[in-house]
Formats: structure tokens, sequence, C-alpha cells
């Protein structure tokens, strides 16, 4: 018997609807705008890196999987307040243990595209280089 309640909090389609999609590509793009951002395809997945460090996965947008974006989030109230986004989990193969949460962007009530921006900011101050960040400081004034 199919299931017919529809969607559910915190599931994730793997088909990733517009509103996903569209999210996807406003972060992608705030990442790779910020100074030093380039775009890297390591295991098959979109990365944002600086300085040859990652700092945001933005993962496939193929429907492989369910659209998500992973960030390093040092501040422990940003780290707790992505945690608590529907599917969201500390990320895998060890990068948990280091702050940094996998958050999917297709479940019911995720988080919209500003905040997942702040995220993305947040994360490339953590790895980028102190030039860098006084880059981005300088163009905020």
């Amino acid at each position: 018997m199919a299931d017919t309640a529809g969607p559910q909090p915190g599931k994730v389609s793997r088909k990733p609807s517009r509103a996903a999609l569209a999210k996807w590509e406003r972060v992608r793009s705030f990442a790779l705008g910020l100074p030093g951002a380039v775009e890297e395809f390591p295991w098959g997945e979109s990365v944002a890196k600086v300085h040859k460090k990652v700092f945001v996965f933005l993962g496939v947008d193929d429907g492989s999987c369910p659209l998500a974006v992973t960030v390093k989030l040092t501040d422990e109230a940003a780290h707790a307040h992505a945690l608590t986004s529907p599917g969201a989990e500390p990320a895998g193969y060890g990068l948990g243990r280091s702050g940094w949460v996998r958050v999917p962007l297709a479940a019911e009530g995720a988080p919209a595209a500003d905040l997942l921006c702040d995220w993305v900011e947040e994360s490339y101050r953590t790895i980028a280089p102190k030039k860098r960040v006084a880059e981005l400081e300088e163009r905020a004034t």
C-alpha cells in the first residue's frame, strides 16, 4: 500500500525540489563569491575551497543523493542551531568531531538560504587565511 500521508518532517526526497535546487545554487554562488574561493570536484561532488582547503561541501545536484551542504561551525551556538535542522547530523568520516555539520536542503523545515550563507561564511572564516578574512571584512565596509 502506498504512503499517501505526504511529506514528513525531516524526510528528504531523492529528487530535489526546485526550491531546494534554488537554495543550493544561491549557497554555491555565495560561497564562490568569497575572496579566493574556487570550486573543485573531488570524490564526484562540488566543494568550495580557499587556499586548497575545503570550507563547504556542496554535494551533487544530479539527483543521485539528497541535496545538502556541509560546513564547519566552531561557534557553539551556530553548531547547535545547525544540528536542530531537520535531518542535520555531524558530518561523516570523523569530520563531525571537528565541528562539521551536514544540513539537508530539501527536508521540510530546512534552513533558509540566508542562514545557510551565514554558516558558509562562518566556515570560510574558520578555514581561510587571515589575509582572505581581512579582504572579506573590507568588502563589508
